[in-house]
């Protein structure tokens, strides 16, 4: 019985989706150099210059690498998708723990029995959602279950089940105390109930605690770099004993690990650290197997979480997963049992190994290289109280720039200068879309860090610059989700040159290229709508991880770095960013009370207009010339006193603008999903009204927002906007363009 149904139609549907864009060469070389300018000395700044130059030159290099490139996205679903996968994970050569794979934490469980941790070990049902009828690409989530990350010597592979015909997987691995077990979840075409799983993991903990049968811990050659695991693996591989073993783990759906209790009472941090490693080969370090993609931790102090492998898939599909599993669990236990009891359940398998004196020594090899990368592990997880994305949105900023540039901020205080910084930005609109990279550490956000470190400009001038910023920030985000960033494109540039058996461009040796890809800032925003948060280890020696989760009032902050360099501190950098949210905040209530000064002098009819508009009221607005609209107000959602427009030609201003329509899912038919039906009249009454709209999915259930010049002007329930057309007979369509009217006419330049 399929864990993750396949249906004849996936390959079409995502064939309806666009592929991805290959920018023009010109603009991702301007777009280059200036996001290089500023964290450049003049001399190399000069030198890159001239060499962007030289590359871009007509009939040189760059053009026909461009034209090169334009081929291979004529004839593939992604251009980009093998460059960027082999690049990001397959090439990399570090150990998957801490420096690659990512950690969910769930909340602390509260297990008063054994027992209680094993009944909480059941993820059998939870990964069957699809999210079907979403404009986004479902590949991702097909690899959930049905992959395995295989060490090679220079590069690893990505094993997926592509085909429908090829079995589905009908067992889990079960970890405990550092061996492996084989767990059937389908015996007999029926697939087991609750109370049959439990029977089971109780079988396992049993065979576990067996002394006599106890093998040495070979997940531990797992957690060592790439090459040194796969010349382990094909030891290990020279006994058919062995690779009876591995191919039961590489053919398994997830891994299901039972950790050994690890200390009285643990801190947020220390929970996310054991997720990260197990807490070395003392403790669980060996209770793992880092190449399949999900593992699910269940501690018997009630430490869990997820640990997956990152090559597969992206953190949002690890988010929906672990959301999904969390909420089914807790709402609906009784959907557990979905199956009769099996009445003779055959015993689970203990996987076997055959150790020689040099397998021994690789696993001694192996913990004693992740015994010193857990000392050196350097975490501080935080939640900031003191607001969180409800201030921001009230300011009428996107929550995620506003964060960007308070990192920015942040790193300015601690080290005196901006680096080269990455968030991923989703480009899943786009058939095989994975991520590309938002380049945070703009100039502007440089100006804004510069003023607040100085302290000579006014409250207004600094607001000013921070909203530029933020500006700056939500520009870029547009141009990577839609394809147009820099780092993909520069990638396929190089990637096809060596394809090609070319000399490497002048270009891709400058030390201007080199820093810009030397991601000392790494960041990722992972929002949830449960209780949980994301962590994850530093990319460079000498950087940060910094991942964030922001909720109504609070934001929780994991910060990573490694003990042994001499520039990082996560405890410094996390203070650093909680005071940047405070001086951004005081700068905001500064701002707003300077304005609010500034116009008791006019009357209260106009303020009032303008608050309206922050809460996306509809205003009477009246003109008697061609193209002229005539509204009447609208309070409390009466959404019916609304006219139609007098005239439905286009406005001929020029006040017209790009507007980010960010959408989150809502429910519908029993489903949760990222629709865009009823998106359709808003867009469609934007564009009648001359306004270019770029759609940014959300993690806020059930709201649509709009986005002008990194300000929220608009918002509503989903739910409450009407399926289809062209938004002229759907009041909340007329205010939604009437309040992107009102902010731009506000911001018009003089």
């Amino acid at each position: 019985m399929p864990v993750l149904r396949r249906k004849s139609s996936k390959d079409k549907a995502d064939n309806t989706l666009p592929k991805l864009p290959l920018p023009e060469l010109s603009d991702t070389l301007a777009l280059y150099l200036s996001s290089m300018k500023h964290l450049l000395t003049e001399e190399q700044f000069h030198t890159t210059q001239s060499l962007v130059k030289q590359f871009s030159a007509p009939g040189g290099v760059g053009p026909l690498l461009q034209q090169k490139l334009q081929e291979r996205r004529d004839i593939t679903d992604n251009w980009v998708n093998e460059y960027w996968l082999n690049d990001m994970y397959l090439n990399n050569r570090l150990p998957l723990p801490v420096h690659s794979s990512p950690a969910m934490v769930f909340p602390p469980q509260p297990f008063r029995a054994p027992s209680d941790a094993l009944s909480c070990a059941l993820p059998v049902d939870y990964a069957r959602g699809q999210l079907a009828g979403t404009p986004m690409c479902m590949e991702q989530y097909y690899r959930l279950f049905t992959s395995y990350r295989l060490p090679g010597p220079q590069r690893d592979t990505l094993v997926a089940q592509e085909s429908c015909v090829m079995p589905e997987p009908e067992h889990i691995i079960v970890a405990c105390k550092n061996q492996f077990f084989v767990l059937d979840v389908v015996i007999n075409f029926r697939r087991l109930n609750e109370r049959d799983l439990l029977t089971q993991l109780q079988r396992i903990a049993k065979m576990a605690d067996s002394e006599e049968e106890r093998l040495p811990p070979v997940g531990l050659l797992t957690t060592d770099g790439r090459s040194q695991w796969a010349e382990s693996r094909s030891v290990l591989m020279r006994e058919s004993t062995n690779r009876d073993s591995l191919d039961m783990i590489e053919r398994c759906m997830c891994l299901v690990c039972l950790d050994d209790a690890s200390a009285a009472e643990i801190s947020d941090s220390t929970r996310a650290t054991l997720m990260l490693h197990g807490g070395g080969p003392s403790k669980n370090g060996g209770n793992r197997w880092y190449d399949k993609p999900m593992q699910f931790i269940i501690g018997a102090d009630g430490n869990c979480g997820v640990v997956c492998e990152h090559s597969p898939f992206e953190g949002i599909v690890l988010v929906q997963c672990t959301e999904h599993l969390l909420k089914y669990m807790i709402g609906s236990p009784s959907k557990l049992v979905r199956a009769a009891s099996v009445s003779e359940l055959p015993a689970p398998r203990r996987l076997r190994w055959k150790c020689t004196p040099e397998i021994h020594k690789l696993l001694s090899s192996s913990a004693d290289k992740l015994h010193r990368l857990v000392k050196n592990l350097d975490m501080k997880v935080s939640k900031f109280f003191e607001y969180g994305k409800e201030f921001i949105k009230k300011q009428k900023m996107s929550p995620d720039a506003y964060i960007q540039v308070a990192l920015q901020l942040a790193y300015y205080r601690c080290h005196g200068r901006l680096v080269s910084t990455y968030e991923s930005a989703s480009t899943r609109r786009f058939r095989k879309g994975r991520v590309d990279n938002i380049r945070s550490a703009t100039p502007q956000a440089l100006a804004f860090v510069r003023a607040m470190a100085d302290g000579k400009l006014s409250s207004s001038e600094r607001m000013e610059l921070l909203q530029g910023a933020i500006a700056a920030q939500t520009k870029y985000t547009i141009l990577a989700i839609t394809g147009r960033a820099i780092d993909n494109h520069l990638l396929g540039l190089r990637e096809i040159a060596r394809e090609l058996k070319m000399e490497t461009p002048e270009i891709f040796k400058d030390e201007a290229y080199l820093i810009s890809n030397q991601f000392i800032l790494s960041t990722s925003q992972v929002p949830t709508t449960v209780e949980m948060f994301c962590c994850y280890g530093p990319v460079v020696p000498g950087g940060y991880g910094a991942c964030y989760n922001p909720q109504s009032d609070y934001i929780i902050f994991c910060i990573s770095s490694f003990a042994d360099s001499p520039h990082t501190c996560s405890v410094d950098f996390c203070r650093a960013v909680e005071q940047a949210l405070r001086d951004m905040r005081e700068l905001c209530d500064t701002s707003t009370s300077e304005h609010t000064h500034s116009t008791q002098g006019q009357s209260t009819e106009e303020p009032a207009k303008k608050q309206a508009v922050a809460k996306g009221l509809l205003k009477t607005k009246q003109s008697t010339g061609p193209g002229a609209r005539v509204f009447k107000t609208v309070a409390n959602g009466d959404a019916h006193s609304v006219t139609k427009a007098t005239d439905n030609k286009p406005t001929t201003n020029n006040m017209c603008g790009l507007v980010t329509m960010m959408y989150g899912p809502y429910e519908a038919c029993g489903q949760v999903l990222h629709r865009t039906s009823r998106l359709q009249g808003m867009r469609s009454a934007l564009a009648t009204h001359g306004h270019q709209c770029v759609q940014q999915e959300t993690r806020e259930w059930n709201r649509v927002e709009l986005m002008v010049k990194g300000r929220i002007v608009f918002s509503c329930d989903i739910r409450d906007l009407l399926f289809g057309g062209d938004g002229q007979l759907d009041p909340l369509c007329a205010q939604a363009v009437q309040a992107v009217e009102d902010f731009l006419s506000l911001n018009v330049p003089h």
